[in-house]
């Protein structure tokens, strides 16, 4: 006992050697100060993980897609946005997660431990993260906060969707000129590694596609942008990707896993509307996009937000979207294909030839599912899919949209833009809408700013169109 007594006596005194008890303060779980290269890979982690996912509660963008329908609880299929808060959800993951860390990062490159062209590089980055999630917000809703956005203002206006995207580009050409060498975020940069020059085409690809979006309502801005990023360089190759390669256990597993494995969950069967392209077409993508396929490798596809409440009666996600370590590319060579092939048909300089790149678009997109080296020249060679200067428009927008199976807010787009056919849905009796209307927070948050912008969209209606969509 008093051994025990003279340790305690011991350990006190030497204790009250020392009157600074400051760090009893500092809780290191939750820091004053985060690296750059920290806020940078949240930023990122963030925006690649809501884009990937499948959550009723927030990314619904295969529903609206119509690649896949609920057997249960169909709401999201009939294109629901406010009891489950989708729309807020939204802006919160984009606004609180992705565009909020970023500015922090840039920041906190003060202090980074890099050289001054490092950091130069790395503010080139975050603006290209910066552009992705803007360009998104705009894509899905119209207009939304963004000059006000990030002030201390609580009622932040809402910019013209157009004028957005007019500025995003001068901030992606801006950018560019500063993504050289390597970045100050080193293996904090979960996409390239610090590589900046990679940043660099990922940059140039991300004006391609903002270009060939707005070709419609801006032809002549558009050609000018797009032939300016063919010229600087877009993606070669699938090695070129913006893609995120997730891992084998949580919490850094592919969002699909928590949504379809994890939570057990049977909500999700193919929807008719895409099931019914991809038998017409007898297209080999079908076993990796569905399981439980009929005779002939068939999907079978319920009607577009049915109340059937019988998962086993057809298709399901694919065993390939189950695996935790499934990559996602918010930007892809793919993707890049089809928007050169879009390109060329407009006549811009500088792109080759149409049904060179429609092709190389689909081939990629059969080995990105089927593996490098598939023969997709018999499905290349259908008269419905052989590239047709005729029909060149449609054609390219429902290839795309194939392609884009994991990337649907690309899909959502490709719908709106080439005016694909979409099922009406059962309950809704509506066929896909054009837009998010604005969350039901901002009635009341942001009341005359937000009204503003819905008066804009026939008073937020989600069949009201954004800029681009003529």
């Amino acid at each position: 006992m008093k051994k025990l007594l003279f340790a305690a006596f011991a350990a006190l005194a030497v204790t009250s050697c020392n009157n600074d008890l400051s760090d009893l303060n500092d809780n290191g779980k939750a820091p004053e100060n985060v690296p750059a290269g920290a806020l940078f890979a949240n930023a990122t982690m963030g925006y690649f993980d809501f884009t990937a996912a499948q959550n009723v509660n927030s990314n619904n963008l295969r529903l609206w897609s119509q690649f896949w329908t609920q057997v249960t609880y169909v709401e999201e299929s009939n294109f629901e946005l406010d009891e489950r808060n989708v729309n807020g959800r939204t802006f919160t993951s984009m606004y609180a997660t992705v565009v909020r860390d970023c500015e922090e990062a840039r920041s906190a490159l003060s202090t980074a431990p890099a050289t001054a062209d490092q950091k130069i590089a790395a503010e080139g980055a975050i603006e290209v993260m910066e552009v992705l999630a803007y360009s998104f917000l705009v894509d899905v809703f119209g207009d939304v906060p963004y000059s006000e956005a990030l002030s201390e203002t609580t009622t932040p206006v809402y910019d013209d969707d157009a004028a957005i995207y007019a500025d995003l580009l001068d901030r992606l050409d801006a950018a560019i000129a500063q993504l050289n060498g390597t970045n100050a975020f080193g293996s904090s940069d979960i996409i390239y590694g610090g590589d900046a020059t990679a940043w660099k085409k990922a940059a140039y690809s991300l004006m391609l596609r903002m270009a060939v979006r707005m070709i419609d309502a801006d032809p002549t801005a558009a050609q000018s942008w797009g032939e300016k990023a063919i010229a600087g360089g877009v993606f070669m190759s699938s090695a070129d990707d913006m893609r995120l390669f997730y891992a084998s256990a949580p919490p850094h597993t592919h969002p699909l896993w928590s949504d379809l494995v994890q939570s057990g969950r049977t909500d999700y069967v193919a929807s008719a509307t895409f099931g019914d392209v991809l038998n017409q077409l007898n297209d080999p993508r079908r076993g990796a996009f569905f399981k439980n396929l009929a005779a002939g490798d068939s999907v079978m596809g319920s009607l577009h937000g049915d109340n059937i409440s019988d998962y086993d009666l057809f298709s399901n996600p694919g065993v390939m979207l189950e695996d935790p370590t499934l990559s996602h590319a918010a930007l892809s060579y793919v993707e890049v294909e089809f928007l050169l092939a879009h390109a060329a048909v407009a006549g811009w300089s500088g792109t080759g030839d149409a049904a060179t790149h429609y092709n190389a678009g689909i081939t990629a997109s059969m080995e990105e599912w089927l593996g490098a080296g598939v023969d997709a020249s018999a499905y290349l060679a259908q008269t419905a899919v052989a590239f047709n200067n005729a029909t060149a428009g449609l054609q390219i927008g429902v290839q795309k949209w194939i392609a884009m199976y994991s990337n649907t807010s690309e899909a959502y787009a490709a719908v709106r833009q080439y005016n694909l056919p979409m099922a009406t849905a059962a309950v809704a009796a509506t066929v896909t809408p054009n837009r998010y209307s604005y969350p039901l927070d901002e009635i009341s948050l942001n009341t005359t700013n937000r009204q503003a912008a819905a008066d804009k969209f026939n008073n937020d209606d989600t069949f009201a169109k954004i800029f681009w969509d003529m």
